[in-house]
């Protein structure tokens, strides 16, 4: 069977940014399992995958445009430190879930704290980065109505309902 849209596919991956360095994998725990063409993936990976079938293997580069997009400078920004009341320490790195402005609950990044003002970042930790993957097809098979319906897998590699 092949990878195509309403498929579940089961990956194994090592994803490494331009000099190396391993990003994630799934090595040491189960495969990733996802519904192929409803966007539960980056676009460039997808579209690499499609047409696979359980045995292949792979490496893909993905630039940033068919992945989490060019970084935007515009998403960062300096904010009063005392928005963040409730937090003892805010410190370079710490992650927070705020509200854009279109009211869409988006995560930021700290990357510089001042006595006053606490610099925050919304892009993707992984954007402006093209990312490399080493991808083995584990298995592929039909999504079931209810997968389809949830919008994600169900089982071993997927979401438990439990």
């Amino acid at each position: 069977m092949e990878v195509a849209k309403h498929k579940v596919v089961l990956i194994d991956y090592t994803l490494t940014d331009a000099e190396g360095t391993v990003l994630d994998s799934s090595q040491g725990s189960e495969p990733l399992a996802y519904i192929h063409g409803i966007g539960n993936i980056i676009p460039g990976l997808e579209e690499a995958l499609e047409g696979k079938s359980a045995g292949d293997a792979l490496q893909v580069s993905v630039p940033p445009a068919q992945a989490y997009g060019e970084r935007d400078n515009a998403l960062t920004q300096a904010v009063p430190r005392d928005r963040f009341e409730g937090a003892d320490e805010v410190k370079v790195g710490m992650q927070f879930h705020t509200m854009s402005e279109g009211g869409a609950q988006q995560v930021v990044t700290v990357i510089d704290v001042a006595d006053d003002n606490v610099t925050i970042d919304a892009n993707h930790p992984l954007a402006g980065v093209t990312l490399n993957f080493d991808v083995n097809v584990v298995e592929v098979r039909d999504a079931t109505e209810e997968e389809l319906a949830h919008g994600h897998v169900h089982g071993p590699g997927g979401h438990d309902h439990g």
